[in-house]
């Protein structure tokens, strides 16, 4: 299949009649988008500050595992709200516009992430969502020191990769993030690739100054708060609630990180070469959906997951809330099968196991 069909293409048509069926489910869905999703927003939004609270006071007065574990369990659960369905949906802009929304429009939302918002508007909403796999466009086909796609050169410190995502990216994911899209990562490392930086021009002293202050305009009051701050506030307990806030800011690390590294690789997820484009809405929509994989799971872990296990949903309708993607899924999962656009999806078990397979092959192909 050629999705950069252009108009003698026999693909041509096939896309176009595609992208006009995509065009009218996108029309349908956001005419329903509205004052309920502003109201399931704010409800699921004082439910996460509920667990934030339930988590805090837990971890400060516990003196046995079962309430330390019920606070590090209810800490996690505010926080992987913020970052998926809460943070990521309005930092894309789903509820700008709406009546009522208030603090969720994505141009002044602040979360309860170390992640700069500017800088991952621009790097995940500008460079990723348009150009998702594309050699030189798109900044996520390799991650610090990982090569997630064979379009990023291989080199000799890819062989530790696998234990490198593991242990060392998964883990600090959120940390790592902001290092990716503030700069960070060009600055010392830079990109693999022969254009070198993804986010500065170049390592000037303005640039490099730029990309650190960025970062720790995030970094610093997270952190103090985290780990200086609500441990010096239970006094004794200081080692214990240093513990658990780091084992809750852990556990959205990892559990982040499995999510949306399923979304975007695997052996039958599509990567394409620099310069590439499509010619067409039916077309661009075909490269979003075959560089993109879904996955199974339940409605609660759905929602943990932000509905980014609707990865498909969400690259072709990116500002959409992650109820309305669960609600359109069916509708787009029978356009594809109908005009031949790969439509992945399997369990989260397998599509993990896909994911790191792929990531341990890359780290011995040259």
């Amino acid at each position: 299949m050629t999705l950069t069909a252009t108009a003698h293409d026999p693909d041509a048509e096939r896309l176009r009649r595609f992208g006009e069926e995509i065009d009218q489910i996108r029309k349908r869905i956001e005419a329903r988008v509205g004052v309920d999703d502003v109201a399931r927003i704010k409800k699921l939004e004082r439910f996460s500050r509920s667990m934030e609270a339930l988590g805090r006071v837990l971890l400060h007065v516990s003196i046995e595992p079962f309430s330390f574990s019920a606070g590090v369990l209810a800490l996690w659960i505010h926080k992987q709200l913020q970052a998926t369905e809460i943070g990521h949906t309005a930092l894309h802009g789903a509820y700008d516009g709406l009546d009522g929304a208030g603090k969720f429009d994505g141009k002044t939302f602040r979360w309860d992430l170390p992640i700069d918002e500017a800088a991952w508007r621009i790097g995940h909403n500008v460079k990723h969502h348009q150009y998702t796999n594309v050699a030189g466009k798109d900044p996520d086909i390799h991650f610090g020191n990982v090569r997630l796609t064979d379009k990023t050169p291989y080199k000799k410190h890819h062989r530790w990769q696998l234990p490198m995502t593991l242990f060392v990216i998964w883990p600090n994911f959120g940390w790592m993030m902001n290092a990716h899209f503030t700069g960070l990562i060009d600055v010392y490392f830079g990109n693999g690739r022969p254009e070198q930086f993804d986010f500065i021009e170049e390592r000037s002293r303005a640039e490099i100054i730029k990309a650190h202050k960025q970062a720790f305009r995030k970094y610093v009051p997270y952190y103090l708060k985290n780990y200086l701050l609500f441990p010096l506030l239970a006094g004794p307990g200081f080692l214990k609630v240093l513990f658990g806030n780091w084992l809750a800011e852990t556990m959205r690390d990892v559990y982040s990180a499995a999510t949306i590294y399923c979304g975007h690789v695997g052996e039958d997820v599509k990567s394409f070469p620099e310069g590439a484009r499509a010619h067409g809405r039916g077309a661009w929509y075909a490269m979003q959906i075959e560089a993109t994989h879904n996955f199974e799971v339940s409605r609660p872990l759905s929602i943990l997951c932000g509905g980014l296990d609707h990865q498909i949903e969400h690259h072709i309708f990116p500002r959409l809330a992650p109820e309305r993607l669960r609600e359109v899924a069916p509708e787009v999962r029978e356009a594809c099968e109908r005009h031949g656009v790969a439509y992945r999806t399997a369990s989260w078990a397998r599509t993990l196991k896909g994911a790191l397979s792929r990531v341990a092959k890359l780290a011995e192909v040259a």
